[in-house]
């Protein structure tokens, strides 16, 4: 079964900004780069009930000729085995008919077996579906659909435009008002005066930065790994969700700053630097004109936080207005952040990369100062530590992820083992909850205004 479409118009164009950063890591990641795979399962509503799978597969159809990067494939021959300098395109198709797997067992599984596997970014269309069905025969409704994403058609946030989308075709049959410019268009965008200004003046920052920051943040070998060397360690914390919103409160910031300041603090401290650089993963959907589109915007600023100003509270202060500077960074041609790397490595005769990146994946912002002390000591014996992930590649040293979890605040910690040991990642995110517990709660902390 597959889903047909016939979009309003084909194209080809240069990779955006977005998605010229995620190809550049995900060839670096080969091949275990389905590590970058992602989906989201979605109930059908049910006002959208019974939905039978002719149904389903209709509204997807619309989905995709709505959202251009939903067709839209790498040039042919651009594949992750591809010549370093090769330069690649993206190819939008008007035409073209995406498989559909059908399923009557668990969504989160069907979503798991979608994505285990990486994409082939020019054979194959950039979205893989599943549907499960409440039962075997041939007109069993659908319960759920389950839609995993090749990275360079969408991030995070594009991927929630999707769903949104998928649900008011669902309940509607229609989505209100035309859709947002597409990555064709972005791309010709970022590639106009405009475009160029904007860009010139990210790379300012990152040429200022890259000449005062450590060569790279985790530098020294630690150890010789045991099996995979790249693994993943995730803490769920109640307790520190209620302890960074009461930071966050007091302060008058976000809760994503407060985690970015501490994370710094305590990379500082494991990696002996008294300037950490970091690479948070910013959003840049702060132009209304790409706003609402399904693409990949996301992208690495440059944070840059000078540990040597005291307390907590005091670099706290300091990190407010580098996290602005890092954000505005964000949004910036890949192109000329490699040439900076190469000229400013040479000028200071060693390789310049942080290696250290920050991603708080979180869509909901909650800041408040009523959390009492008891009940957030108390729930740190709720804390709980796995080891989801072990794999061969990664193009990192220390990666961060920040996620809402129902027991709490979730912090993954990907990193190489051969720079930070898995003894020290588990003793990173345990140090992580108790700074952060101790700060919500110290008598530096006074309520702003």
């Amino acid at each position: 079964m597959n889903i047909r479409f016939s979009g309003s118009r084909s194209g080809t164009a240069p990779l955006t900004w977005g998605q010229r950063a995620i190809w550049d890591t995900i060839r670096k990641t080969a091949p275990d780069d389905h590590y970058f795979n992602f989906g989201r399962v979605l109930a059908v509503p049910r006002r959208a009930r019974p939905l039978t799978v002719a149904r389903a597969v209709e509204v997807l159809g619309a989905l995709v000729e709505r959202h251009e990067s939903l067709r839209t494939r790498l040039s042919a021959g651009l594949g992750t085995n591809a010549e370093p300098g090769a330069e690649p395109s993206q190819v939008l198709e008007a035409t073209g008919a995406i498989p559909v797997t059908v399923s009557d067992g668990d969504p989160e599984r069907l979503l798991e077996t979608l994505a285990e596997t990486a994409f082939d970014y020019a054979g194959e269309w950039p979205l893989r579906v599943g549907l499960v069905v409440s039962g075997e025969t041939v007109d069993a409704a659908v319960t759920h659909i389950v839609l995993v994403f090749c990275h360079l058609a969408a991030d995070g946030l594009g991927a929630e435009i999707a769903i949104t989308d998928l649900r008011l075709l669902l309940l509607r049959g229609a989505v209100p008002g035309p859709p947002s410019p597409s990555p064709l268009d972005l791309a010709r965008w970022q590639r106009s005066a405009p475009g160029l200004r904007v860009a010139r003046l990210a790379a300012e920052h990152w040429e200022n930065e890259y000449r005062r920051i450590p060569p790279t943040m985790f530098d020294r070998p630690a150890a010789v790994p045991e099996g995979p060397p790249i693994w993943r360690a995730q803490l769920i914390s109640r307790a520190l969700d209620l302890a960074v919103q009461r930071i966050a409160a007091v302060h008058g910031t976000s809760t994503s700053t407060v985690l970015l300041a501490a994370s710094s603090v305590l990379v500082g401290a494991v990696t002996g630097h008294d300037v950490c650089a970091m690479l948070p993963i910013v959003g840049n959907r702060f132009r209304e004109d790409a706003a609402h589109t399904v693409t990949t915007l996301s992208q690495e600023g440059l944070f840059v936080l000078d540990l040597r100003g005291g307390d907590f509270a005091e670099v706290l202060k300091a990190a407010k207005p580098a996290a602005l500077r890092a954000y505005r960074s964000a949004y910036h041609d890949p192109a000329d952040r490699d040439r900076l790397i190469e000229r400013i490595s040479l000028e200071r005769s060693t390789r310049i990369h942080p290696y250290c990146c920050f991603n708080d994946m979180r869509f909901v912002e909650r800041a408040d100062a009523s959390h009492d002390e008891r009940t957030v000591r108390q729930a740190m014996d709720e804390t709980t530590l796995t080891w989801p992930l072990s794999q061969d590649q990664l193009n990192c040293r220390f990666c961060l992820h920040m996620t809402g979890e129902p027991g709490g605040l979730g912090v993954s910690l990907t990193a190489d083992t051969r720079y930070l040991s898995r003894e020290s990642m588990e003793r990173y995110l345990r140090d992580l909850e108790s700074l952060l517990v101790e700060a919500a709660f110290h008598e530096v902390l006074e309520p702003v205004g």
